[in-house]
């Protein structure tokens, strides 16, 4: 049985969110160097995809260092037989820890019934949390999920996934109809906190919503309870989020050029139709945009990034913006 690496984690615990087209190996690599958190989340991936003859695609979403120990995989879906043996393969591929997603409100993803669509459907996210411990054989299981669906309703959601005896429970502040659009409900974190007292009191707590810095994560999580943070959008463009350090612009268009060589080395296929790799190298030009703002000549500089189709033209675009303004 694989231990519980939750039980030896320092709190507060700090965690990167599973971001779609983000938070992948070359990303997670960037934090590595510059700071690492407490625990590594990977991109969330479909159980049902894992499971087709397609599945090796979907496998590059795993692909992970020995560096980023503990690592956790996230996985999405709404059939219990196809998480179960999923958890199986995830454990064979030596994760930390399985998480599953039942917050996403992508309409792709809850017209299958997965991600948020479970918070309408408490009989099968309890069979699904069930059958992916019975596949992860003792490895943690968690789930991330949001306050309720339409409205509020973490006194009847929580206890749901509580019960199920997890190893961790991450709450997005902010209902499914809510998005990212309104502030997270930060006043509803310690009714949280009392509610996992009461029904699972072993299980580590994470609160997610609009954290943007390192004393927001340590601020919020003292005031809450919560035994920590996970953070998304905040840590975006800026490796540096969990050490503290603030990067000169030379530093951060260093870092924006290094993970575009790692993106492209990564991720790079002879065999792939698609332009010769397995991930669109669009994928980077969102981390354009987080790296390069708040300076003068920002503006320009993105706009001539967009147009890049290779980590070689962002290299010579990025000296080059550094040399005229030496």
């Amino acid at each position: 049985m694989r231990e519980n690496f939750w039980k030896k984690l320092k709190k507060p615990i700090m965690a990167i969110a599973p971001m779609a087209n983000v938070t992948d190996a070359a990303f997670r690599q960037m934090f590595v160097e510059n700071g690492k958190p407490d625990v590594f989340w990977t991109e969330f991936v479909s159980v049902e995809g894992l499971l087709s003859p397609g599945k090796d695609r979907l496998l590059v979403d795993f692909w992970y260092t020995e560096a980023e120990h503990p690592i956790v995989a996230q996985i999405f879906g709404a059939k219990p037989e196809q998480f179960e043996k999923v958890a199986a393969m995830i454990k064979e591929l030596g994760f930390d820890g399985i998480d599953i997603n039942m917050g996403c409100p992508a309409q792709d993803i809850e017209k299958s019934g997965a991600g948020a669509a479970l918070i309408k459907n408490p009989k099968l996210a309890k069979e699904v949390i069930k059958a992916t411990k019975r596949g992860a054989a003792g490895m943690p299981v968690s789930v991330k999920t949001r306050i309720g669906y339409s409205k509020e309703e973490i006194k009847e959601w929580l206890p749901v996934l509580l019960e199920e005896d997890l190893a961790a429970l991450i709450i997005h502040l902010r209902t499914r109809d809510e998005m990212s659009d309104v502030p997270a409900h930060w006043e509803l974190a310690q009714e949280t906190v009392n509610m996992r007292n009461q029904y699972a009191p072993e299980t580590i707590l994470l609160g997610n919503g609009d954290i943007n810095t390192m004393e927001d994560a340590e601020s919020k999580t003292k005031e809450s309870g919560f035994d920590g943070v996970m953070i998304g959008r905040g840590m975006f463009g800026n490796p540096w989020f969990f050490s503290g350090h603030i990067p000169s612009l030379e530093e951060r268009l260093k870092v924006m050029v290094k993970h575009t060589n790692l993106f492209q080395e990564i991720f790079k296929s002879d065999k792939d139709r698609d332009g010769g790799s397995l991930k669109s190298f669009d994928v980077m030009k969102k981390h354009f945009k987080a790296y390069v703002t708040g300076f003068d000549g920002a503006r320009e500089l993105r706009a001539l990034l967009m147009e890049t189709k290779n980590a070689t033209e962002v290299k010579r675009i990025a000296e080059e913006f550094l040399k005229n303004r030496e």
